[in-house]
């Protein structure tokens, strides 16, 4: 039996593998340990291949040997009646999965406990003699269900409840030997009359369980360890800590210690970093130690006895931050512990999402109600003022800004349109009950970074709200609380946020490393401010591949000099409104032109239904009346401005007048955008800043739609004038040289990915606008799904959300406009806008599909990037 005996201390480990195979998790924990050089507890194992034979075996001789051993280290003799070592026995099963129950304190017998209590309390002391016998209880509870013996075995488990229970409450010295007496009858004769008798008789009990154990026989060793205490006198101590700071992943240790007392249990302890300075410097380097071998953050138990420290275990961490992860393997990786390679892999792309948003801290919401559920829109936490209408969230806004008083606001409404976008843009968070991932609200909020929750089951009337038997009323705050992992939820009030920081949190020290792993395949921005522009490009962006220019004219300033163009009765009334708007896009394109400084920018030209930009309640449609008459002598009644806007309504909105063909029957409204692009462009050639334009027509179904808008046309005296020709006239109006440009289209109908071959006769680039591709080509309306998708997520109808994950049809077809497309122009430029171009699955079907970019809110630039890093990686192993 010798040779199945394996020691490990602080200087003594087994490395064989044919060892190691057979010593269970537990002894592999320890030896690897051991090879640290780590101030553990010594101990030995008994393997897998005698450890389900040992039944018929005198262990005695060789536990004395064993515990010799030991008791050199410890300083400490089993079986002293003085001082006496005890030890710990571990199951330690083959794998992870451990069902077996704890056992300590063998030694103690009627010889030892006064010896043991001298030094722990005779309380403490007959504490730990019921916990012994509770272990053993546990052993003979599993072989008398093992051997379906049910009558002992309920006799047993009723034992160990009232032992459980005589624990909890800690009974007095007499109390506790009344009760030790008591449970003698289920432990073996002289249990207590010799400590190698008592250890050798528990080995054997286990023994037996493991052979009826078909599950653990010749799979499960044995582990013997010594114990100590760190209520062994003043001197004494025990602890827990993190090897770092699970929040904010700062390198400075994170726990508690508690002198002289053996565990936490009851008692307040004190932070770890006030323990004396010589402890404290052991600790860090252990922890060092264990973060380095293991990579990660561990949390860590010690024990001090009698001014000895002894390293007790270590476990993975599971309640971590992101940002800790982070600055670990950053660390990690400064003091070259790991490569960049490792660092990349080790971060899971939507992992990032917590890093860049705020989360709620949880200590803040113990007292606050919580509606749990609804469908995670865009994560992270917020907290404001519920207000139900755009107009309302606004006006509180104000009001809250000019009073210096909290200016917070949640904008819940059922779902959200286009003329939202503004009070989106100032809320910290919005809550609809209609739609889900790909909803309007949700998209909005990805691409401003703010909050979005979608609860089924809220009901808005008026300025009430109820979810279930809960009333929201208008100014309430509310909490909306959508992790990155785990369930969405409500908190009602205000809960504490900790609040992102990018710098602070290694995210831009990350992106670095990781943008060296993106090279033929790049992420480009969706954005349409300035204000995103920059964040893209410190996010890592390589240029703008979607600006929706769209949503440049519902700022409040805009909006209405947009609906008196649309509502213009003559081209030249029409033209006169654009004259007002084209100043103002001429700048927008001059910031975002310079902040994306040697990057190409894809501005789309106008898309989106017109009646979209209409007032939609009283307040505005009075205050666009104002507009519309100020400064006339003859004024326009309400109700004609009225009768004007419903007769712009249509009942299949998203198929019908937008994108290109608003530009087929308002031509003029592209050649505004046109000449203020160019104008901007060549303002900023003159000033020595590089500009690379691509110019985006959406929604075109076929060539002769994309023929017509590049190069116009003149029929039966009309002129439509094309693109091309705006350009030159602005160039030549500007006396500017020429600047190359790329004009092509969005592909977002299945019919344009069908005649992608004809079409990119005159598109030099692709953009597959997969929302609408997705609804076009399943036929589901990505606003109003939510409401049915439980029946066919649960029937297995839809394999995912696709409007998160790409459906399969919408991939071939996709797969057929490249191909098609690459055979009329071999070197057309291929791209993916929206947000299904930041889910890690996507991104390998576009990279291997033979796209050049996917483009996505500023906010999930990094997630974009990380996922293609990781591709490339793992592909140039592989290759």
């Amino acid at each position: 039996m010798k040779k199945n005996i394996h020691f490990f201390s602080e200087q003594e480990f087994v490395n064989k593998e044919t060892v190691l195979e057979r010593i269970g998790v537990r002894g592999r924990l320890a030896m690897e340990l051991a090879a640290l050089k780590l101030p553990i507890l010594p101990g030995f194992v008994i393997d897998a291949d005698v450890a389900s034979d040992l039944e018929d075996v005198s262990l005695v001789p060789h536990l004395k040997k064993a515990l010799a051993k030991l008791e050199t280290i410890r300083g400490r003799v089993f079986g002293d009646p003085e001082n006496p070592m005890l030890v710990k026995i571990v199951v330690s099963p083959s794998t992870v999965i451990a069902t077996s129950p704890t056992l300590h304190n063998y030694g103690l017998t009627d010889e030892t406990i006064d010896g043991f209590a001298k030094f722990v309390g005779l309380k403490f002391g007959y504490h730990e003699v019921l916990f012994l016998i509770k272990g053993n209880l546990a052993i003979e509870e599993r072989i008398a269900e093992f051997e379906e013996r049910s009558a002992d075995r309920k006799k047993i488990q009723k034992a160990i409840e009232d032992v459980d229970k005589e624990l909890e409450k800690g009974l007095s010295v007499e109390a506790t030997k009344k009760s030790i007496q008591r449970y003698k009858a289920f432990l073996p004769d002289g249990f207590f009359d010799d400590p190698y008798s008592q250890l050798e008789m528990t080995i054997k009990r286990i023994s037996r369980m493991l052979i009826l154990d078909e599950l653990d026989n010749r799979e499960t060793a044995i582990l013997i360890q010594p114990m100590v205490y760190g209520n062994y006198g003043k001197d004494s101590y025990s602890g827990m800590f993190f090897t770092r700071d699970i929040n904010t992943g700062e390198e400075r240790l994170q726990g508690e210690f508690y002198q002289d007392k053996f565990d936490s249990w009851g008692v307040p302890g004190r932070d770890i970093n006030k323990i004396a300075p010589a402890y404290l410097k052991k600790l860090e380097k252990i922890a060092r130690s264990v973060e380095d071998y293991y990579k990660e953050i561990r949390s860590m138990r010690f024990t001090i006895e009698n001014k000895k420290l002894w390293f007790i275990d270590q476990r993975a961490v599971m309640a971590k931050s992101t940002q800790s992860d982070l600055r670990t393997l950053l660390d990690l990786y400064q003091r070259k512990v790991i490569d960049d390679r490792y660092l990349i892999q080790n971060i899971k792309p939507t992992q990032l999402v917590e890093i860049l948003h705020p989360i709620v801290d949880l200590d803040s919401v113990k007292q606050l109600k919580i509606i749990p559920g609804g469908i995670s829109g865009a994560p992270g936490a917020a907290v404001g003022r519920v207000y139900f209408t755009t107009e309302g969230l606004l006006e509180a806004y104000r009001s809250a800004q000019h009073q210096d008083m909290d200016t917070r606001s949640i904008l819940c409404m059922s779902a959200t349109f286009a003329e939202d976008v503004k009070a989106i843009e100032v809320a910290t968070g919005v809550l609809s009950n209609e739609g889900g991932y790909a909803a309007h609200a949700s998209v909005v909020a990805r691409q401003y970074g703010k909050i979005s929750l979608v609860n089924n089951d809220l009901k808005i009337i008026g300025k009430k709200a109820t979810i279930g038997k809960i009333t929201i009323n208008e100014g309430d705050y509310l909490t909306l609380n959508v992790p990155n992992h785990g369930d969405p939820s409500i908190y009602l009030g205000q809960a504490k946020l900790i609040e992102p920081d990018p710098e602070e949190s290694g995210l831009m020290d990350f992106i670095k490393i990781v943008k060296k792993y993106v090279t033929d395949f790049h992420v480009r921005a969706n954005a349409d401010s300035p204000r995103d522009a920059t964040l893209a490009r410190n996010f890592g962006a390589a240029g703008i591949g979607l600006c929706r220019t769209e949503h440049m004219f519902f700022q409040e300033k805009r909006i209405n000099v947009f609906r008196e163009m649309i509502l213009a009765e003559s081209k030249e009334e029409r033209i006169k409104a654009l004259g007002k708007l084209k100043p103002i896009q001429k700048v927008d394109f001059y910031k975002l032109f310079k902040i994306m400084e040697g990057y190409p920018v894809t501005i789309r030209l106008l898309d989106a239904p017109l009646h979209e930009f209409l007032p939609h309640n009283p307040a505005e449609m009075d205050a666009f009346v104002a507009y519309l008459n100020k400064g006339k002598p003859s004024k326009i009644s309400k109700k004609e401005v009225q009768l004007r806007c419903e007769g712009l309504n249509e009942f299949n909105p998203m198929l019908g007048h937008r994108g290109c063909r608003v530009a087929v029957s308002y031509p003029e409204i592209y050649e505004m955008q046109m000449s203020a692009i160019f104008e901007a462009l060549y303002m900023l050639r003159k000033e020595g800043v590089q500009v690379h334009p691509e110019i985006m027509i959406p929604l075109i179904m076929n060539e002769n739609e994309l023929k017509l808008i590049i190069y116009g046309k003149r029929i039966e005296g009309q002129h439509i004038k094309g693109l091309i020709e705006v350009e030159k006239e602005v160039r030549k109006r500007m006396k500017a040289k020429a600047v190359p440009y790329s004009i092509g289209t969005m592909i977002e109908l299945p019919v344009a990915a069908l005649g992608a071959g004809h079409i990119a006769r005159y598109a030099e680039f692709f953009s597959f606008g997969t929302n609408d591709l997705t609804q076009t080509t399943i036929g589901l309306s990505r606003d109003d799904f939510n409401s049915f998708m439980p029946d066919y997520t649960q029937f297995d109808i839809l394999d995912g959300n696709p409007f998160q994950y790409l459906n399969r049809h919408v991939k071939e077809l996709i797969a057929a406009a490249v191909s098609r497309g690459r055979m009329t122009r071999p070197n057309i430029k291929l791209g993916l806008c929206g947000e299904h171009g930041a889910v890690p699955e996507n991104i390998a079907f576009c990279m291997n599909a033979g796209l050049n970019y996917v483009s996505c809110s500023a906010y999930s630039i990094p997630v974009a990037n990380l996922a293609i890093a990781q591709y490339n990686i793992e592909h140039s192993v592989k290759g």
